[in-house]
């Protein structure tokens, strides 16, 4: 099959594809974007480049960890009881000859011990005495095995460390050093293309008449790099369906993500713009307040779209609600579970039908719903340690609500 060939079946069957789901619960539309994509291929890469990426394959120990008996502390490595007859010293890195009984040597800290030793004398707890022959004699407690971190305390060779799955954070690749490897299994990076639509959006300076600053260009990017993607460029694109069209069907990202025009007014080109480019909308709006009027679509050559609306905290409520799940997807990465249930310090007001998305900080009483949580504003946002989640009618002081952890930069 040539390759126009194939593009043009690849458009019939996402144009074909799955029906749409209109104004689905919040849940269902969690699910279907984690539903909507498959991980990335697989990539072995050294240690530096598996940051922020997501293991393809568990974590096994190529060695056992520690590899041989190491001191855990400054002091002497002592054979058998005492007194002991000093001799020598071993430092990290260096090997030592077998101890006899009644013999010590002086050790660092991650030195290994040597053969032969029951223990390490810490060096605050030691005494010495020099002897007549002008060498020195060791005295003081020490029980078998004490101060010592046997070979294997933490993990034997073989053994699954990490499931596959995670996030390789600065922890995990520690471990994989620690325990023998050079480079890890991982997926590809998604990459991300973000479109900020609207003649109204200022990148610097005060907003003027008619103007507002664009919040959601600085918001997003640490967002979708906590998720595992790799942001191919962030660009402004004027209310014109022509400029539009093209930046989505030229976008090279696995997922091309859109803020504003998702709904109905005079300038909102996305479903349109959609439509010309072969796309097939997944999920066409979320019973979620704010964000109601997300997107999430599937376009040809197997890449995405999430239509995120124009306001910021809605803008959020997408990323939370479709972008997210979706990167975790791609990315490999296990899907993040909304939180037990917390209580709550006060009401929670809820919507007749619809889910609410309130951002909340934790207290002593539970939580506690912030102010200024309109579609259009961010300061409960970034005071928040969370969003509660609320289901319609609305919760009372005291019950419980299930939270939504705000995604790490």
């Amino acid at each position: 099959m040539s390759r126009a060939a194939a593009e043009r079946a690849e458009e019939v069957r996402v144009t074909s594809g799955a029906p749409t789901l209109r104004g689905c619960p919040w849940p269902a539309a969690r699910r279907a974007a984690r539903a909507a994509a498959r991980p990335l291929p697989v990539e072995r890469v050294e240690l530096a480049a598996a940051a922020g990426r997501t293991l393809a394959e568990p974590l096994a120990a190529l060695t056992d960890l520690p590899a041989f008996d190491t001191s855990a502390m400054d002091g002497w490595a002592v054979a058998g009881p005492g007194p002991w007859r000093l001799s020598g010293r071993v430092l990290a890195g260096q090997s030592c000859a077998p101890l006899a009984d009644g013999a010590a040597v002086e050790i660092a800290t991650g030195a290994q011990l040597p053969p032969g030793a029951t223990g390490v004398l810490r060096r605050e707890h030691g005494a010495l005495t020099e002897l007549p022959d002008g060498a020195a004699q060791l005295r003081g407690e020490v029980a078998p095995g004490q101060d010592v971190r046997p070979r294997g305390q933490e993990c034997g060779r073989g053994e699954e460390l990490l499931p596959a799955g995670l996030a390789v954070t600065p922890a995990v690749l520690g471990l994989a050093a620690a325990a023998g490897h050079d480079r890890l299994a991982v997926h590809r990076r998604p990459t991300v293309e973000l479109l900020v639509l609207g003649d109204e959006l200022l990148v610097a300076g005060l907003p003027g008449p008619g103007r507002v600053r664009d919040a959601l260009g600085p918001l997003l990017p640490p967002w979708l790099a906590g998720a595992g993607a790799e942001l191919l460029g962030s660009r402004h694109v004027r209310d014109d369906f022509g400029l539009l069209r093209d930046a989505i069907r030229h976008s090279p990202a696995d997922l091309v993500l859109t803020t504003g025009g998702t709904a109905a007014g005079p300038v909102d080109y996305l479903h349109a713009a959609l439509e010309a480019t072969g796309g097939h909308p997944l999920v066409d709006g979320v019973a979620v307040r704010p964000g109601h009027p997300m997107l999430l679509a599937a376009l040809p050559g197997g890449r995405h779209l999430v239509g995120l609306p124009g306001n910021p905290l809605a803008a959020v409520a997408g990323t939370l609600t479709l972008a997210l799940p979706l990167l975790h997807a791609l990315s490999g990465r296990a899907a993040p579970a909304v939180g037990p249930a917390e209580p709550l310090a006060a009401a929670l007001p809820g919507h007749p039908v619809d889910t609410r998305l309130h951002p909340v900080r934790r207290t002593a009483a539970g939580l506690a719903p912030l102010p200024h949580d309109g579609p259009a504003m961010l300061r409960g946002l970034a005071r928040a340690e969370a969003l509660a989640v609320v289901p319609p009618g609305g919760l009372a002081a005291g019950e419980h609500a299930e939270v939504l952890a705000l995604p790490s930069a």
